[in-house]
């Protein structure tokens, strides 16, 4: 593919992502970090500055094979299109492989049911996948198609576009009926397995909560993501003392009420569509182990 520059000033990687349709800037300089892309017969660099008239190669390359094992698993499918998927998750089944996990996640699912036509922008771990929700959290997840889809889903998820609802029953009780954690996070320096609230090497990360009802001991609540870090909504209602239900990890360490994971269900799901720019708004009922808590936590009143 070739461009000719049209401004004055404008930084390479900028121009690459206003220039080629599909391309966020965040894939621009992965393009030209891996030198696929040469300006004026060299390669170029994310921030070198352009005068018009200036040529610019691009090459895109070709996706590479996915060495993952295709494997029949039940996929709920709420959600389908030619651009996009959206699947409600089980609790306990992992996304993308991993060690102990290779043939047993969603994505092994997903290729055997979908195959070839999933987008592979996010390389061989992760066919269609734009975002990801925990092994033990249930609920929505969005796939991408084609790899048109997967940019347009991804950089919503970027600008904080796509809506995010969960529920979730945390322990405690809240004297506020609704609120807002806005708390950085980012890796727990001793135990990398893990996220916490920091303020060395972390993220902006913000959570708005309402109380739905409350019990002796319990709440439950809608959480709504402004923006998608790992851990999130766990990690926000462990800092505020409000611990999910269940999360041995961020909560209390032994179970309660029979929950030995969080009780955390991604509801609904709300996205501008990446071909027609309608919106799109799906929703997943809460799971029978999630009502079973609740119904546990009607009779402790």
């Amino acid at each position: 593919m070739n461009l000719i520059a049209d401004t004055a000033g404008e930084r390479l990687d900028a121009f690459l992502a206003r220039s080629v349709e599909g391309l966020t800037r965040s894939s621009a300089q992965k393009l030209l970090e891996e030198g696929h892309v040469k300006l004026g017969g060299k390669p170029g660099k994310k921030n070198d500055k352009l005068s018009p008239g200036d040529e610019i190669s691009v090459t895109i390359p070709e996706a590479k094979p996915v060495d993952i094992a295709p494997r029949e698993i039940p996929l709920d499918i709420v959600y389908e299109d030619d651009d996009v998927v959206v699947l409600n998750k089980p609790k306990g089944l992992v996304v993308h492989p991993a060690a102990g996990h290779q043939d047993d996640t969603l994505v092994n699912g997903l290729l055997y049911a979908m195959g070839d036509s999933l987008s592979g922008i996010n390389g061989e771990l992760r066919p269609g996948i734009v975002h990801r929700i925990d092994k033990d959290t249930s609920g929505l997840l969005a796939v991408a198609k084609n790899d048109l889809a997967h940019t347009m889903l991804a950089s919503q998820l970027k600008d904080h576009s796509m809506a995010r609802t969960y529920e979730a029953i945390v322990c405690g009780s809240f004297r506020q009926d609704c609120g807002t954690v806005d708390a950085p996070i980012g890796r727990h320096p001793s135990d990398r397995k893990k996220m916490c609230v920091t303020a060395r090497n972390s993220k902006e990360a913000v959570t708005h909560w309402e109380v739905i009802a409350r019990y002796r001991g319990y709440t439950h609540i809608r959480c709504k993501l402004e923006t998608g870090r790992t851990h999130q909504i766990r990690v926000h209602m462990a800092h505020i003392g409000h611990p999910i239900l269940g999360d041995t990890v961020y909560g209390h360490k032994k179970p309660e009420l029979g929950q030995s994971s969080q009780c955390l269900h991604a509801g609904a799901l709300c996205f501008t569509h990446p071909r027609t720019g309608l919106p799109v708004m799906v929703f997943a009922p809460l799971p029978d182990y999630f009502t079973e808590v609740l119904a546990k936590l009607e009779k402790l009143g």
